[in-house]
């Protein structure tokens, strides 16, 4: 049954032809008792004809189907011809200009088939072809005939609003989808410039050291060699890990991000740089979410990269510093530098932007700046909740 009804529905025009055919079939046998002596022979067959055949279009030309069947109607109550069989098609194009037309039409479509009802019951009233009942039934049948496809065209358009809503919501959430993607590349290029940036630095700085010291000393070029080995593959294997969550085509690493228990290894890179870093822990330390934890390791890595490039020659101290309170982390790192470059002055670079919009990312405040005894500055503190 569900087979044959979803076949119907595919073909809507074999449908109507089909009703169309089956009525004229079944009034071309008695059209003949209700066509009055004189008229041509065939009057019944063009009228059935005029009636039936526009029904093969009433989808697609509603209104027109309508006018078409209501004027050979009008032909049939001009030549004096009862009601024949084939009226009933009137009716159904009624039904389809009510479910498909405004309502205004639909409801002047109506008026003119009851007008034309009426038009019989008094022209013919004295030979009781319509009494008083037969009156009242058809027009309650006209009635009910508009009514049904008024709810007809309400219950599609309800479902056509339905449907568009849903390809709206379905458009949105896949603009979401696309927003809320790029927003994570947007990420991942932030991330991946701060573990180049922080690796290359390192290896720059190293490599420096070694071609120095290659010939003085070289058990010193030697571990700066070592470290600058370290370091290439610990950035490679980062930003590997980091690159396979943008190919959507295959499956992104589940390796852990750094966090805190990383930062004394990212320290001591900086110090086999040659930077003079102190770390300190004060309070109770405690575990931390993962982006949390990596949020800290990042924003420590960028000032770490920031103080290599614009402290100057001149720096003595740089201080990394954890204090975890009551409600918050604080992270600091400060150097005493004297140079420091306008880029990371004024904050236009994209590791301090990266490093605000994470603090931000949750809840927390950024400062970087000017000492007011000198050097630079970067400042942060993130909330605590207390299920952490």
């Amino acid at each position: 049954m569900i087979g044959v009804r979803s076949w119907l529905r595919k073909r809507p025009r074999a449908v109507d032809a089909a009703v169309a055919v089956v009525v004229f079939a079944y009034n071309a046998p008695v059209q003949g008792l209700y066509v009055p002596q004189g008229l041509p022979p065939g009057t019944g067959v063009l009228l059935a004809v005029g009636l039936c055949a526009p029904h093969v279009l009433r989808r697609e030309f509603p209104l027109s189907c309508f006018a078409s069947v209501a004027t050979a109607f009008s032909l049939q109550l001009a030549l004096g011809v009862g009601f024949i069989p084939a009226d009933v098609m009137l009716l159904f194009a009624l039904h389809t200009v009510a479910a498909c037309c405004l309502r205004w039409v639909s409801v002047a479509a109506a008026g003119a088939v009851a007008l034309g009802v009426l038009v019989v019951a008094i022209g013919w009233w004295d030979e009781l072809v319509l009494n008083v009942g037969d009156l009242v039934t058809a027009l309650v049948l006209i009635a009910s005939v508009w009514m049904w496809g008024s709810t007809t065209g309400l219950r599609r358009a309800h479902v056509a609003g339905l449907h568009e809503r849903a390809v709206r919501l379905e458009k949105e959430r896949d603009d979401q989808a696309r927003i809320a993607a790029a927003a994570e590349r947007a990420r991942i290029a932030r991330e991946i410039h701060d573990v180049v940036s922080h690796g290359l630095s390192v290896v720059v700085v190293l490599a420096r050291s070694a071609s120095v010291s290659v010939r003085e000393d070289p058990d010193r070029a030697e571990r700066s060699l070592e470290t600058v080995e370290a370091t290439g593959r610990s950035a490679l294997a980062e930003m590997r890990r980091m690159l396979d969550v943008l190919r959507e085509d295959e499956p992104g690493s589940h390796a852990p991000q750094p966090g805190i228990a990383q930062l004394e290894q990212l320290v001591a890179d900086a110090r086999s740089s040659g930077m003079p870093v102190e770390f300190t822990v004060r309070g109770t330390a405690r575990p931390l979410p993962a982006g949390t934890a990596l949020a800290v390791y990042r924003i420590v890595q960028e000032a770490l990269t920031n103080a290599r490039r614009h402290a100057g020659p001149g720096v003595t101290r740089v201080e990394v510093g954890l204090h975890y309170g009551e409600e918050e982390l604080r992270v600091h790192v400060r150097d005493d530098g004297r140079s420091a470059a306008s880029g990371a002055a004024s904050g236009g670079g994209h590791g301090l932007v990266g490093m605000r919009e994470r603090v931000a990312a949750y809840g927390g405040a950024l400062r970087t700046g000017f000492r007011s005894d000198g050097g630079f500055e970067v400042a942060a503190a993130l909330p605590l909740g207390r299920s952490t």
